[in-house]
């Protein structure tokens, strides 16, 4: 389900040329908007399936005191119950998804749109590897390490330079590719241990829609009432969070959340060629090699891993054993 991956990154990717649909909105307001819009949606659409984990035992159907089997009682009933253990990492997801967007803005208006972006989505597959390894002592291996070095080259050259560098714009970004991390980890923890993917993003961004509210009201929302203000916050609510994350949940089922994160740079990708395209804008050739770069890594994180034979009698003895 990579494909569900990259299908997301380009929602993601038509963000901010969408942003641009509306002038003079605070980017806070925004962004808010987008998450509160996109975690209601997706939290009302996965109901049905939050009922699993919200339920003691429920399956996936959402039948209370069921079993994952659909049988009362035994070793499925007991796995059920334990993925109600991971409702307390959940809600800090939330926390955490709603954090990282703040983190981002306050990123970018310290250190600059192109350092500040380079850091954080850089950042981001670097932190889900080390996540990944220091809770599930899963390593994504070395193809992995070697694209997504190339990746983050590729961002970084596809963005520029630009933007005054100020320590703790950069400490932000790297905070916020540090937050998005944990909650994409946390997530795939929670699909692992057989919690469906769209119960686990609705109550994830249902929970950081909640928490954004304040601040979606804050920032002010007299701008929604302009029907280009509103249709834009629904383009960026339902499509690029809701859809997008939807999507991402579904890869998750079985990509490697490491490979998935690098799968996820394909969003500043997304972005360029859409400036091309859409609003006119020329890449500098440095831009070009940049997505050159950001292009092979992410064909080579796409492409399945060689299984050499001496790996494939390492596991059958270990099976049989």
């Amino acid at each position: 389900m990579k494909i569900a991956v990259i299908g997301a990154a380009v929602l993601w990717g038509t963000a901010g040329t969408a942003g641009l649909l509306v002038s003079g909105v605070d980017p806070v307001s925004l962004a808010s908007a987008r998450l509160v819009i996109g975690g209601l949606v997706l939290a009302v659409v996965t109901a049905p399936a939050a009922r699993f984990l919200l339920l003691p035992g429920g399956s996936p159907t959402g039948s209370p005191g069921g079993s994952l089997t659909g049988s009362p009682g035994g070793p499925e009933r007991e796995r059920g119950r334990g993925l109600g253990t991971r409702l307390g990492p959940l809600a800090v997801a939330a926390v955490a998804v709603a954090a990282y967007q703040l983190c981002y803005f306050a990123a970018v208006g310290r250190t600059g749109v192109a350092v500040g972006t380079v850091v954080a989505i850089g950042s981001g597959p670097v932190f889900t590897g080390l996540l990944s390894w220091l809770f599930d002592r899963a390593w994504p291996g070395r193809r992995w390490a070697g694209a997504t070095a190339v990746a983050i080259a590729g961002c970084a050259v596809l963005t520029g330079g630009g933007g005054e560098v100020r320590a703790d714009g950069v400490l932000l970004a790297l905070l916020g590719g540090l937050l998005y991390a944990f909650y994409a980890v946390t997530a795939a923890r929670a699909i692992g241990a057989g919690a469906p993917s769209d119960a686990v993003m609705g109550l994830m961004f249902g929970g950081a829609a909640v928490v954004m509210a304040p601040v979606l009201l804050w920032t002010g929302t007299g701008w929604l009432a302009e029907p280009r203000g509103l249709l834009t916050a629904l383009y960026l609510g339902c499509a690029t969070t809701a859809l997008a994350y939807f999507l991402y949940g579904r890869g998750l089922r079985t990509t490697p959340v490491a490979t998935a994160a690098t799968l996820a740079l394909a969003e500043p990708a997304v972005a360029a060629l859409l400036g091309v395209v859409v609003l006119g804008e020329r890449l500098a050739p440095a831009s070009v090699t940049g997505l050159v770069l950001l292009g092979a890594s992410l064909v080579a994180v796409s492409l399945p891993e060689r299984v050499h034979q001496g790996s494939r009698d390492r596991r059958a003895i270990k099976s049989s054993a």
